[in-house]
């Protein structure tokens, strides 16, 4: 759960997400908050991280429409496998690696890192799914132990389709609201 200060920073900015599917999602979100209470998860893989626009949000809602149209290879439907919890050195956000998929992630983050939602990252983006953030490295470990234990008394399924990415939008501490949907591999109606 980022701290109160981190949080308000993050108000008004937009992100471009793929939300996982339960019951995986369920599973995580569970998680989440067995290692940070009082977060408010909906389980998630992040293809843009937090920024600010460039320009209107109907217009990086266009530029999404149109950059996964016109890139077949880049944002064609994939497949995501869970791989194991690790901890970032020098942040102590505890997350999972992707075991498949990282790779199709990242071609998502070259196409669309651009136009309206153009942006300088402070860490090179690194495809996961956070579990936890903000903590000491003491308890970062303690909680990637208990998560680790966790995942390996997970019975079911480890893996997701990415076939639709949503631009979600910050509107107050800990509130992502949804702004558009775009499906993968779908072809855009052309308007007649």
């Amino acid at each position: 759960m980022l701290q109160p200060d981190c949080e308000a920073q993050l108000v008004g900015q937009y992100a471009l997400v793929n939300y996982i599917p339960s019951p995986l999602a369920a599973f995580l979100d569970e998680l989440r908050l067995e290692l940070t209470p009082g977060c408010n998860p909906r389980a998630h893989v992040t293809v843009l991280p937090p920024r600010p626009l460039c320009r209107t949000m109907e217009d990086a809602i266009r530029e999404i429409h149109g950059k996964v149209s016109e890139d077949n290879r880049a944002s064609a439907p994939f497949t995501v496998e869970l791989g194991t919890v690790e901890i970032f050195p020098g942040s102590n956000v505890v997350y999972m690696e992707l075991a498949r998929g990282a790779e199709e992630l990242r071609r998502l983050y070259r196409l669309l890192n651009c136009g309206a939602l153009a942006f300088e990252e402070s860490f090179r983006y690194h495809p996961h799914i956070t579990l936890a953030q903000h903590l000491p490295l003491e308890e970062a470990e303690l909680m990637a132990n208990g998560a680790r234990a966790r995942w390996a008394d997970w019975k079911g399924p480890r893996t997701f389709e990415v076939t639709e990415i949503s631009l979600v939008r910050n509107v107050a501490p800990t509130i992502w609201l949804d702004v558009a949907t775009v499906s993968l591999g779908a072809p855009v109606p052309v308007a007649g």
